[in-house]
């Protein structure tokens, strides 16, 4: 933790920002100038999903480019469920959001003769090359540099090893007062201490939940856990069906979260079968470069088909000298693992990798609830739809990070009360720990199952039915047991499992990452699922009596006093 004094008389309160990847870490460097801000990591600083992003981040700077081409991939990939008009807005500030970044020092790849300076790659989905990278490891130079000018903030305060737990709100209070966040609550995992933290503003920036499934591309970070408190406080949350599964995660036994890039694809690695077939072509016309779901699908019905356990990248065409130039970090893990790219093909599964839904917020970071925002891949904002394209979610953090600055430094400041204290009081230290340990694995397990790939209703249902029994032991130990980081956790994962089978039987029909074998085609026309949580829910209650919806899909409307946040 690094503590400062802070300059230029800031705003007295401070702005809690949950999570330290590039969506927090952006917001941050943009409130600094005029704001106390505080940090949150719950495990080391590094240890963000940004960090182990390998593929790059789209700008709209080639002269084959243009915006209605990248809004036109973006809304190809995400199966009609794109909204236009957010795609637009994104992609129109793509260029400032990769000079901003080079302006922070981020060493992405040269190329004297491209465009800023820069080399642009080609992704799954995308119709040209325009994905500014830094080798295979963009998402960790973007990290490592983003962090280095964050430390070095007099108004910044970086705290590791701290998570939030919930947000505070009238019902924390008792009172019936309009619906605001007024704080969070936050555990220091290495003294347990909770401490409450009165706030101008909270904004969520944790990721997505990725280790709800048993395979994931994610770090330990991914539960969900801006999710779960935005859920808890009342705001809706939207699209949480379409979990995209990266195609391509290294299978090995000592290496199961290990990405392989998409970029690897974009410059001519084939899939194939143990016999050496592709098998690509037969699916999609595109073969190799289909978007990430239609990739994803494939290699999960040739392993059934065949009984594989993997299927095999195969990149040994491209050189030796080519791999190490463009996919350092991959040619050196996997040789680290007796995986020679340039002369063996690479054993590949499907992976959870992306979620595409999460809580409802307008293109300024703004939540439901007052004082509440949103940034990252733990919003939904329109711009995935029901699957994701390539190297959008880095521009994302960027581009709203930005704009939900703006909208916190331009928010009138509202009078905030005091608040209580985290009561521990009836509570005891937890006696068995084996308890979490047992249905966190089953909890992964039984969606990886149930809710993975391909789903039927009846898998939904069940998924269910075994997400309620968990969720009573997990309330229970909640009540009864001092918190810590591992319970925290999955409380929040059951919470965010809970909203993605709920979402998964709302839609009744095939439509990107979600693909039913009971609801095989798509609808004619489709749109978001929306899940409303009542006011006023009682802990322990789940989604019970929760209201459901399928809206038009259009920009989340701006927050106000809706009635839906308590």
């Amino acid at each position: 933790m690094s503590s400062n004094s802070f300059t230029s008389e800031p705003d007295a309160l401070p702005v809690v920002i949950v999570g330290a990847g590039l969506a927090g870490l952006t917001v941050a460097l943009h409130l600094a100038a005029t704001h106390r801000v505080i940090v949150l990591a719950k495990r080391q600083l590094g240890e963000a999903a940004t960090a182990w992003a390998q593929g790059g981040i789209v700008g709209v700077l080639g002269r084959d480019d243009s915006i209605d081409s990248h809004v036109r991939d973006t809304q190809d990939a995400g199966a009609g469920l794109v909204d236009e008009h957010t795609a637009r807005f994104i992609a129109e500030r793509s260029a400032e959001a990769v000079a901003w970044l080079v302006e922070r020092g981020v060493p992405f790849s040269p190329d004297p003769d491209g465009p800023l300076g820069l080399h642009l790659t080609r992704e799954g989905g995308h119709a040209v090359r325009r994905i500014a990278h830094a080798a295979d490891a963009t998402g960790f130079a973007i990290h490592q540099a983003l962090l280095a000018e964050v430390a070095r903030h007099p108004n910044i305060e970086l705290r590791e090893r701290w998570m939030a737990i919930d947000v505070i709100t009238p019902r924390h209070l008792h009172s019936d007062a309009a619906p605001r966040c007024h704080g969070v609550y936050v555990l220091d995992i290495d003294s347990q201490r909770v401490e409450t933290i009165v706030t101008r503003a909270v904004v969520l920036a944790s990721g997505g939940v990725g280790k709800v499934y048993r395979y994931t591309s994610n770090p330990d970070t991914a539960t969900g856990d801006g999710i779960a408190m935005a859920w808890r406080a009342g705001c809706r949350t939207a699209n949480m069906e379409f979990i995209q599964f990266h195609p391509t995660c290294l299978y090995h036994p000592q290496d199961r979260s290990f990405l392989i890039t998409e970029a690897l694809r974009g410059e001519g690695a084939h899939l194939k079968l143990p016999d050496g077939t592709r098998f690509m072509p037969a699916h999609d016309a595109r073969g190799e470069l289909a978007p990430r779901d239609i990739v994803a699908r494939a290699i999960d019905f040739e392993m059934k088909k065949h009984g594989l356990d993997h299927v095999w990248l195969d990149a040994t065409h491209l050189g030796e000298e080519f791999l190490k130039e463009h996919f350092p970090t991959i040619h050196a893990r996997c040789l680290g693992l007796g995986i020679d790219i340039a002369r063996q093909p690479i054993p590949v599964v499907p992976a959870a990798h992306y979620t595409c839904g999460g809580v409802v917020t307008d293109l300024h970071g703004r939540t439901d609830l007052p004082g509440l925002y949103a940034v990252g891949e733990t919003t939904y904002t329109g711009l995935h739809g029901a699957n994701r394209l390539a190297s959008n979610s880095l521009l994302e953090c960027v581009v709203l990070g930005k704009t939900c600055a703006e909208t916190i430094v331009a928010a009138p400041r509202a009078e905030q009360p005091l608040l209580p204290a985290w009561d521990e009081s009836q509570v005891h230290n937890a006696d068995e720990q084996v308890v979490i340990a047992h249905n966190w694995d089953e909890l992964r397990l039984l969606m990886w199952n149930y809710v993975g790939i391909v789903r039927t209703t009846k898998r939904l249902e069940r998924a269910l039915h075994r997400i309620q029994l968990l969720r009573d032991e997990i309330d229970d130990y909640y009540a009864n047991f001092r918190v810590d980081r591992d319970l925290l956790e999955l409380r929040n994962l059951v919470d965010c499992a809970e909203l993605i089978v709920r979402s998964a039987l709302m839609r009744q029909e095939s439509r990107g990452l979600h693909y039913s074998r009971d609801f095989p085609d798509p609808l004619p026309v489709s749109f978001p699922t929306v899940l409303v949580r009542p006011a006023r829910s009682r802990r322990g209650a789940g989604l019970a009596g929760l209201g459901m919806g399928l809206v038009s899909p259009s920009v989340p409307r701006p927050p106000s006093a809706t009635g839906l946040c308590g």
